[in-house]
């Protein structure tokens, strides 16, 4: 018997619209952007039917390609994620629902992050080809974006999911930053064979003879994230998340401090008038709404997450990441990396 065709979603994304800190008129502002950036896009909102289809009526971009479908339920941000699962009939809930059977390609939310990441895992569940899913983001670095994974899904980690890892983020840096051969690096105590323990040298000897090996640079340190030595960074949970809390507390100690300088003193105010073209260019390239969105990845389907307080833009940065993911055939391109280790004469370390 002939095996079925695919079934096409009816959805590019389910998105929760009642997750985040000022829902749904934040939702519904970022997807009129949204809308403008993919009006190919069809997009399935979830969340109270009476406030999301009025907020909804006065955005006509996005009503031409969003439909509502009434969530009885939201889950609050300090709710704890076993609480959350109880809680059947809430928008997140039932936007990842909609991707687990079929109706959406992915899911975009705004709302509690411990509860999306437990939903996601237990409706959705790993791809078969996976042991992990990861958590990633993009960051900034002197050379342009960067990838970086796992950032705190995974505190312990083998060497087989670094692997994995590696894999997820070449994908992942394919699919969204555009790159056509990114370079891969994994992080270390320092750059040299020897260093590090046994899971990362086994993990190195692995990338190096898989078809990733081309762009494996090796190990890297700390100071290369930023750099921009390689595009993809892969670490375990542990460790990552250490490095991006590290990142984004120097980022508001530079902006604290420019402002203590620039408002210092009469010269240091004309001082930042003459500066202030270059200041507006580095205030944009280090916009964080630039970089909204973490992503878990690994899972059927394509979830991320956004940051509860972020704006209208934010929230449509988020979006573009999630249907860059659908539309370059994200998954596919994970399955079709693992299917290459696979084939390796040299086994998956575990």
């Amino acid at each position: 018997m002939a095996s079925k065709p695919p079934v096409t979603p009816a959805f590019s994304l389910a998105i929760d619209a009642m997750g985040g800190d000022a829902a749904p008129e934040v939702v519904l502002d970022g997807l009129e952007l949204a809308a403008e950036r993919h009006p190919e896009g069809r997009f399935l909102l979830l969340g109270d039917e009476a406030r999301v289809g009025a907020a909804l009526a006065r955005r006509k971009r996005a009503a031409r390609i969003c439909s509502v479908r009434h969530a009885p339920d939201t889950i609050p941000g300090d709710m704890k994620p076993t609480a959350a699962l109880r809680i059947r009939g809430s928008s997140m809930r039932l936007a990842i629902d909609a991707v687990a059977a079929g109706e959406a390609a992915g899911v975009v939310s705004a709302g509690n992050t411990g509860a999306l990441m437990a939903l996601a895992k237990i409706v959705l569940k790993t791809l078969p080809e996976l042991d992990r899913p990861a958590l990633a983001a993009i960051g900034p670095s002197a050379r342009g974006d960067v990838v970086m994974l796992d950032l705190g899904a995974n505190v312990q980690c083998d060497a087989r999911n670094l692997v994995e890892f590696a894999v997820m983020g070449d994908a992942f840096a394919r699919a969204v930053l555009g790159l056509t051969t990114p370079s891969i690096g994994l992080l270390n105590v320092g750059s040299e064979e020897l260093k590090g323990d046994d899971r990362v040298r086994a993990a190195a000897e692995t990338l190096r003879d898989s078809h990733l090996g081309a762009n494996f640079r090796g190990f890297i340190e700390g100071h290369d994230i930023t750099a921009g030595t390689v595009d993809v960074v892969v670490t375990d949970g542990f460790t990552g998340n250490v490095a991006l809390k590290t990142g984004e507390g120097a980022l508001k100690l530079m902006r604290d401090l420019l402002r203590q300088v620039f408002t210092s003193s009469v010269p240091a105010r004309l001082g930042y008038l003459l500066a202030r073209p270059a200041l507006d260019r580095l205030r944009e390239w280090m916009d964080p709404r630039r970089y909204n969105g973490a992503i878990l990845i690994g899972l059927r389907g394509v979830v991320v997450k956004s940051h509860g307080g972020t704006d209208a833009l934010g929230f449509a940065h988020a979006v573009d990441v999630a249907m860059d993911m659908v539309t370059h055939g994200f998954n596919e391109s994970i399955r079709d990396g693992m299917a290459k280790l696979a084939t390796q004469s040299r086994a998956l370390p575990v």
